[in-house]
């Protein structure tokens, strides 16, 4: 006799294992901790008066990076303030792809955008090099523990990195060239071993399909520093794309998409 079992959904199996890690780093029950986890989802949902296209899977990331040790958190918080490649590691793992967009098509998304991300540090690196923060602030911010603290710290950088996407591609990639090639031939090792690494990537892969990702990423970290709506907000005119910025200050706009094109709100 053949038995057939179907296999839990994606979703369920995520929440299963982000119950039970969470649970095993605070050593308790494991419904205990899936109260925790719910109550996170719970208060990182949008107002009920707009309905909202839940990513479950991502909700629960959300939520167990929400319940992290000290320790964890100062491990992220290091990771955060390493440039070129560091920075953009903890920007992709905080800001996962979001699957259900309700229609606003791919957001948070391409397998490149933590080259993107980095490429852009690296430009910021070989051009704007006062833009980088005082080591002793960047390391102080690390030790705190607190994302919130470190985004501050780098809001100019972020923003700087953020505005280089609006330009024309061709020149951004000129540029990108340009400042790989000078990390590559510097005296600092850890940039000449990011700009030998970022080199092969800007070479042999595609990463066209990862700058919207990479523009939504940035736009996210300014959101939480200077306020407005992150891409995958649901707005009553429709879902936020991306976010408009100027050299300093709040957004200056949003590009929302709804049922029928994109606009700016």
């Amino acid at each position: 006799m053949t038995v057939t079992r179907s296999r839990r959904s994606v979703p369920d199996r995520a929440r299963r294992r982000a119950i039970r890690a969470l649970a095993a780093q605070l050593g308790v029950a494991y419904s205990v901790a899936a109260r925790l986890l719910e109550q996170q989802t719970r208060a990182s949902l949008p107002h009920p008066s707009l309905p909202h296209p839940v990513d479950e899977h991502r909700a629960w990331m959300f939520a167990a990076r929400e319940q992290r040790t000290f320790h964890s958190r100062v491990t992220d918080t290091r990771l955060a303030v390493d440039l070129p490649l560091g920075r953009a590691a903890h920007l992709v793992r905080r800001f996962p792809p979001m699957r259900a967009t309700g229609g606003a098509g791919p957001l948070y998304a391409g397998d490149g955008r933590e080259t993107v991300l980095s490429m852009l540090y690296a430009v910021l690196l070989h051009e704007s090099p006062h833009r980088l923060p005082p080591r002793d602030e960047l390391a102080w911010a690390a030790e705190l523990g607190e994302e919130t603290a470190v985004d501050f710290t780098c809001s100019d950088l972020d923003r700087a990195a953020r505005l280089l996407l609006d330009q024309e591609r061709w020149r951004l990639w000129a540029r990108v060239d340009a400042a790989l090639t000078a990390a590559s031939n510097g005296t600092d090792r850890h940039l000449r071993d990011a700009a030998v690494t970022l080199g092969r990537e800007l070479r042999s892969t595609s990463l066209r399909g990862s700058l919207d990702g990479a523009r939504q990423t940035l736009d996210a970290v300014l959101v939480s520093t200077f306020g407005g709506d992150a891409p995958g907000t649901r707005t009553p005119t429709g879902i936020v794309t991306a976010v408009t910025w100027s050299s300093d200050g709040p957004p200056t706009g949003h590009e929302v998409a709804t049922s029928d094109n994109v606009g700016a709100l």
